[in-house]
């Protein structure tokens, strides 16, 4: 009975604990406060990457006088040259100049240089004429020489092509030639390459480079396309670009030329023929021209030139304004016989330097003659062929733009040429 009477006890007891036990759970449950919000995961910052610098864009050149014209019509450019090609070979460091602490180097801003070329009645170049046998003339005034050189120096000159459907069955023959000068390149000379269509499609293809073989590339990527041929503003951009390329820190002692190869034929240049030679008459650049003219309309109407004849007039103008020459072919054969010969005129000229008597600087022109004296006997007339004039810029040196005059003072140490 004790027995019993525990274990019933004992139950009873455990049924107390556990109903306890539910009891005291479900009112934790009940009181406990409860969240009627979500948490919100904290935001990750987002990442800031910072702005790319602009990149800088290579200059080109651009026409100086006027952008527009008054029928809405925007100035042309030259296009953007390409990267410089990978090969390029590091030209030869040339000596420094040894300067001592006290030396004076004095540069005559006032100083007009001429490339003269002298030829006999065949165009066949004279290269022994003395500087006394040279006589130049400014507006009919006897001008005294300063200086005078037979030097070859270095050549910056440009190969502009006329890549318009005129030149279709020529091209070909064009890059040849066009091989054939720049091979004859020597130390130190450098071109670039131009080829133009229309006003909107004038390309740098190799800007001024040294290195033969990207200029072979260049010359090889030439392709026609078609366009209204805009020989005057080509002329005027890349001429421009010639005059004003300058070599690292050199004395600028350089030849500087222009190769034209085109049908002559302009049909919708934006500058207008006497925008182009104002301009030539400032810049110290010999235009050499090959012209395919045979194909152009002989005929003429009424009231206007041939077609052909407007091309020869302006062709021989280029020319014989800047002291260059012009070249007219019978045939695609006679192309190398011509590069030939602008290779052999570019070489062999002589550089004469005079002090205007005119110090005027009015902007006005300047009319430039040059003649040679004449051989006694039986011997070839000689003839003196360079630019017909300049223009006296305002407020500037009377001549090509050089160096200012520099004194350098005792306790200063010169710069060195690179």
């Amino acid at each position: 009975m004790f027995s019993e009477r525990n274990v019933r006890k004992t139950g009873v007891l455990a049924v107390c604990v556990l109903l306890v036990s539910t009891f005291v759970v479900a009112s934790f449950a009940q009181n406990r406060p409860r969240s009627t919000q979500t948490p919100k995961p904290n935001p990750t910052p987002a990442a800031t990457t910072p702005p790319k610098p602009a990149p800088t864009a290579t200059p080109t050149p651009t026409p100086t006088p006027q952008t527009t014209r008054p029928d809405g019509r925007t100035a042309p450019t030259l296009g953007e040259p390409p990267p410089p090609p990978r090969l390029k070979p590091t030209p030869t460091p040339t000596p420094p100049d040894v300067i001592e602490a006290g030396d004076t180097l004095v540069t005559n801003t006032e100083l007009v240089q001429l490339h003269v070329r002298v030829i006999d009645r065949n165009n066949r170049p004279i290269n022994n004429v003395p500087q006394n046998e040279f006589h130049i003339f400014e507006d009919g005034v006897p001008q005294t020489i300063e200086a005078f050189t037979r030097e070859d120096v270095p050549i910056s000159y440009g190969l502009a092509v006329d890549t318009s459907g005129s030149l279709r069955s020529q091209l070909q023959s064009v890059i040849d030639a066009g091989k054939t000068i720049i091979d004859s390149n020597k130390r130190g000379d450098e071109t670039f390459l131009v080829r133009f269509i229309s006003s909107d499609k004038i390309e740098t293809v190799q800007d001024f480079t040294d290195n033969k073989e990207a200029l072979m590339d260049g010359l090889d990527s030439f392709y026609v396309e078609g366009g209204q041929t805009a020989i005057i503003d080509a002329v005027y951009l890349s001429a421009e670009h010639v005059s004003e390329y300058r070599k690292g820190n050199d004395s600028d002692r350089r030849r500087r030329a222009l190769i034209v190869i085109t049908d002559g034929e302009d049909r919708n240049s934006f500058y207008k023929q006497e925008q182009l030679f104002a301009r030539l008459r400032e810049e110290d650049v010999q235009i050499f021209v090959i012209g395919f003219v045979n194909e152009l309309d002989k005929e003429a109407g009424l009231i206007r030139k041939s077609p052909r004849e407007k091309a020869v007039n302006l062709i021989k103008r280029l020319a014989s304004e800047t002291g260059g020459r012009a070249f007219f072919p019978e045939s695609i054969s006679e192309l190398p016989g011509i590069a030939n010969e602008i290779i052999r005129d570019l070489r062999t000229q002589y550089v004469l330097s005079y002090n205007p008597t005119n110090k005027a600087q009015d902007g006005t022109y300047r009319a430039i003659k040059v003649t040679v004296d004449q051989p006694s006997g039986d011997s070839d007339k000689r003839i003196a062929l360079t630019r017909t004039g300049r223009l006296a810029r305002k407020g500037e040196g009377a001549g090509t733009p050089r160096p200012p005059s520099v004194r350098m003072p005792a306790t200063t140490t010169p710069n060195k040429k690179p």
